[in-house]
């Protein structure tokens, strides 16, 4: 509170000495200066991104998301490759009754990420998804493989009104995997958000608005900054660096000013929980749902601040997807709840009308020996039986509000006819590095932006232009529907 007096001391007393520069809410002239002093008004202009770390080695390939050789996701493999991707004989993706399209990416139809994302979403909004699923190799549950691509998603440009980039985990990347070293900038760290408490308490307007109304202490702040922008304007600092001096004083001000006038209001912006179309009757999760489950409130909260531009990126980590228990059930559970988790970002991207893209990998894979899980929860498929790197892959969902993007392909790298990893079959097979690339060259894809990722991203290894074409999924489907 000592530093607040000072700070607006002197120049709320003068203040009264020429009350008419008050306002009622931030002026027109002061909107337009927001961008020389660094205010973010709507995110920058780019796609919402938000990845899931499945960490422990989960299975995506197969008894999710369908992946096949070298022509696509339906070019099936043998019958021993699909038992070691967990699928029984009877439950072959080669009986069209085992492949749902509804998303545009094939999914097994008894996938547990399909049926948490059913849940989570209406018809419409899954009319407006695809993807495409990449073969990648990577190492068995651990935090050492560099998957994380955040700090690749700030610098092909996106950003936040308040954050740069925030995740559920205390770490430089966000997430449980690491960041390549190459693309981390220490200056935009991710924030730590894993609960509705960390996002709405993102922003304290300060004792102001305790005291006066939120109006006007807008209309204090304005005043202040325009009162003290003249006073500026007489004074030299005597420095070499007069300008940045006054710069300083005079966008501190208005920073203050716009905090006010954008969160300085009853109900807070910022929380998932005061938003009815996450939490409550007609809401995404039900209340009970919500206050019982701590990977929806992870999730609420990471989306609701990327999703409104809050946030430019986030990283969802989801614990325990190391799930070879010498049964079936417990994969198909935990695969089912992230698959809510997935679909609740896709519905909440539909519901307020922005595009999405939505990645998602883990650390390793599994594979199964075929001895069947007969039990209720194990569904009659094949039980997870060990770590198994071969058979890893990631896979990432674009949802646009104008409706479902044409692909180029949804397939990116292939599977040997036994369900290992082609590892010659894209630069992403073999190399987790260049699997991060190659998703930022399909985020830099999206906005048709394709032809700048050499220079924005120096020494990648996705080899030419024509190599970078054969290794895009989508070309800019979303470009003028970004609300940012």
């Amino acid at each position: 509170m000592a530093g607040s007096a000072t700070l607006f001391g002197a120049s709320v007393f003068s203040l009264f000495a020429n009350p008419r520069q008050a306002a009622a809410a931030l002026s027109s002239d002061l909107e337009n200066l927001k961008e020389s002093c660094g205010i973010a008004v709507s995110g920058a202009g780019k796609i919402p991104f938000i990845c899931f770390d499945l960490a422990g080695g989960a299975n995506i390939a197969g008894s999710n998301v369908l992946m096949g050789k070298a022509g696509g996701q339906m070019d099936f493999l043998t019958t021993a490759g699909y038992n070691k991707l967990g699928l029984p004989g009877d439950m072959l993706p080669s009986d069209p009754a085992f492949v749902n399209e509804e998303l545009g990416l094939a999914f097994h139809s008894d996938s547990g990420f399909l049926r948490g994302i059913m849940q989570s979403t209406s018809a419409s909004t899954r009319a407006g998804v695809d993807g495409a699923i990449i073969a990648a190799r990577s190492e068995n549950d651990t935090g050492n493989n560099p998957h994380n691509p955040m700090y690749g998603i700030y610098k092909a440009g996106a950003n936040g009104e308040l954050l740069t980039l925030i995740g559920s985990q205390s770490s430089d990347s966000g997430g449980n995997s690491m960041a390549p070293m190459n693309l981390i900038d220490p200056e935009v760290r991710p924030t730590k958000v894993d609960r509705p408490s960390d996002a709405s308490g993102l922003v304290d307007v300060g004792d102001l608005i305790g005291i006066l109304d939120p109006s006007d202490a807008v209309a204090v702040m304005e005043s202040i900054y325009q009162i003290s922008d003249a006073k500026m304007k007489k004074v030299n600092a005597g420095i070499t660096t007069d300008e940045v001096v006054k710069k300083l004083v005079k966008c501190g001000y208005l920073k203050s000013a716009d905090l006010a006038d954008r969160y300085g209001k009853e109900a807070n912006p910022l929380d998932p929980m005061a938003d009815p179309d996450i939490v409550g009757p007609a809401g995404i999760f039900s209340s009970s749902e919500f206050n019982g489950n701590r990977e929806f409130q992870k999730t609420a909260s990471v989306m609701k601040l990327v999703l409104n531009g809050y946030a430019g990126a986030g990283t969802i980590t989801m614990g325990g997807y190391d799930y070879h228990t010498g049964e079936r059930g417990t994969g198909e559970r935990r695969d089912e709840q992230a698959g809510r988790c997935m679909g609740a970002c896709l519905e909440y991207a539909a519901r307020i009308g922005t595009p999405l893209m939505l990645y998602v990998f883990s650390d390793g894979s599994v594979s199964s020996n075929g001895r069947i899980d007969d039990s209720l929860e194990g569904r009659g498929k094949g039980e997870w039986t060990g770590d198994n790197q071969q058979t890893a892959a990631s896979f990432f969902l674009i949802y646009d509000p104008k409706g479902r993007p044409t692909p180029i392909r949804r397939q990116i790298g292939s599977m040997r006819p036994d369900a290992s990893v082609d590892t010659g079959s894209s630069p992403a097979a073999n190399n987790v590095n260049q699997l991060v690339q190659t998703v930022l060259l399909n985020y830099m894809a999206l906005h048709g932006e394709q032809g700048d990722f050499g220079a924005r991203f120096t020494g990648h290894g996705l080899g030419n232009s024509t190599m970078q074409d054969s290794l895009i999924a989508f070309s800019n489907v979303v470009n003028g529907t970004i609300n940012g």
